[in-house]
């Protein structure tokens, strides 16, 4: 059996993901397409509109076989980690044929890639920038383009990895369609997704923008999740911890602790908090990254850990999800696994037990400990 995979966060899932997923069978040839989801949070670091397991559920029975969660060690991670963990899973799976959306696919991001090679590294210390400002200079210095798009930032990262690490894969940028990425209204069938979780938490008519399945899902959220109500915990945290011991978690650097802790007793809000936060040497989805690796409590040690052991976690299958996991076991490299044991929470699941009570917040389902998959046959 020949599968695609994608890497997705589906939050929500809707009719563009649907388009791009006939689009992805038809340019691969595809028997079986596999995704690759992030969890209950996503890159930015930002709970889903709702838990893996719904919609993990409403992909199957909208096209998708077989249903891998991204740990959160890669999934809350800028584009370049992001990518790394996904494709290094894809790749454990013998998918040799990948699929993603892109906003320019006809542009050369192997070219843009080996372009990366010649840019001047001591450029990119100055404070009073982004990295990825500093990166784009530089890029277009070389070639012209400026990687702005989400889409285009993930095409390039995909490319770099299966480059550095000569993965077998063949990759295939799709022209993204419908509204821009950002886009805040609905306007027809196809919608982003922020514009469908602007309607749900406004309670505006979504439906005519997602699979009903999924529809179904969204219909059950009275609260959109989000960082305001878990700003309570996270300013407790901030409050409490000694800076040394915030000083240690992940990604924490340049005094970035002390700035938390003080700009945490000032405000007692999410919004007022993460605008105070912010400076001209950060952006907004690093800063909501390092949100959740405080509350979380995750060390720069404890995540170094993780990352050194990868893992395949089914969410979800249907027959053909079934056949081809039958077809590839055996050459699985990486430990596969469909239900989180009392020992994998303790150890090799601990960041993603952690994190699912984390979402529990916002809902009761126990998001990993002995939750099965989502089995889906005779579709």
């Amino acid at each position: 059996m020949q599968a695609v995979g994608m890497v997705v966060e589906y939050n929500p899932f809707h009719n563009g993901h649907r388009y791009f997923l006939g689009q992805a069978k038809k340019a691969t040839g595809a028997d079986v397409a596999v995704a690759v989801m992030s969890g209950n949070f996503t890159q930015r670091g930002e709970p889903t509109i709702v838990d893996k397991w719904t919609r993990t559920r409403a992909v199957l029975e909208n096209g998708v076989d077989l249903v891998v969660e991204l740990p959160i060690f890669s999934a809350v991670q800028p584009a370049h980690r992001f990518a790394a963990g996904a494709l290094a899973i894809l790749n454990a799976l013998a998918v040799d044929q990948v699929a993603f959306g892109a906003e320019h696919p006809d542009w050369d991001f192997g070219a843009l890639v080996a372009a990366e090679k010649n840019f001047d590294t001591a450029e990119f210390n100055q404070y009073n920038a982004t990295y990825a400002t500093q990166f784009n200079e530089q890029l277009a210095a070389q070639t012209g383009v400026m990687l702005k798009d989400p889409n285009d930032i993930l095409a390039f990262a995909y490319t770099k990895t299966v480059l550095n690490h000569h993965y077998p894969m063949h990759l295939h940028a799709i022209q993204r369609r419908g509204s821009d990425y950002h886009d805040q209204e609905i306007h027809g069938q196809i919608a982003s997704a922020s514009a469908i979780r602007q309607a749900v938490a406004t309670q505006a008519d979504f439906g005519a923008t997602v699979p009903e399945a999924m529809a179904q899902g969204l219909r059950q959220v009275k609260q959109v999740p989000s960082w305001e109500q878990l700003f309570p915990l996270l300013r407790n945290q901030l409050i409490q911890a000694p800076t040394d011991y915030l000083a240690d978690i992940y990604q924490m650097a340049e005094g970035l602790e002390n700035r938390m802790k003080e700009v945490a007793q000032q405000t007692l809000d999410f919004d007022t908090f993460i605008h105070r936060l912010k400076t001209k040497r950060y952006t907004y989805a690093h800063l909501l990254r390092m949100c959740l690796y405080a509350t979380l409590q995750i060390s720069e040690e404890e995540m170094a850990a993780h990352l050194q052991q990868p893992y395949i976690h089914i969410l979800g299958f249907t027959d053909r999800g079934r056949a081809y996991l039958h077809q590839v076991k055996k050459e699985v490299s990486l430990p596969i696994f469909t239900k989180v044991s009392q020992q994998m929470r303790d150890h090799l699941c601990n960041l993603d037990y952690r994190a699912g009570k984390l979402y529990q917040n916002f809902t009761p389902v126990e998001q990993d400990l002995s939750h099965p998959p989502i089995m889906l046959f005779d579709r």
